[in-house]
């Protein structure tokens, strides 16, 4: 993967997406997004802290058997997205 924030970014998105399919579990993503210290790094501190909340709500979201309102997998897994998404444009520099 390197060191590159881009290419940490995209495997972030990958690894999303096998989240949403189901080949990665919620831990291991949740540790793997946590974990990289370098994308964390390259982003302002807001993005960790945002990340880091949006994963605390999914993680307590895996605690229900059926989606709820407050605590929708999908919505938050949208919301990952959309994390990336912004990381993305701010590693572009379209801060």
């Amino acid at each position: 993967m390197g060191t590159d924030p881009s290419a940490r970014l995209a495997a972030l998105a990958q690894s999303l997406d096998a989240l949403r399919r189901g080949e990665l579990s919620l831990q291991d993503f949740s540790a793997a997004a946590r974990g990289d210290t370098l994308l964390l790094a390259a982003l302002p501190p807001r993005y960790a802290e945002v990340l880091n909340n949006l994963l605390d709500r999914l993680e307590s979201s895996a605690l229900f058997s059926e989606e709820s309102c407050s605590f929708s997998q999908n919505d938050l897994t949208g919301a990952v997205q959309h994390w990336i998404d912004k990381a993305g444009a701010t590693l572009a520099g379209g801060r």
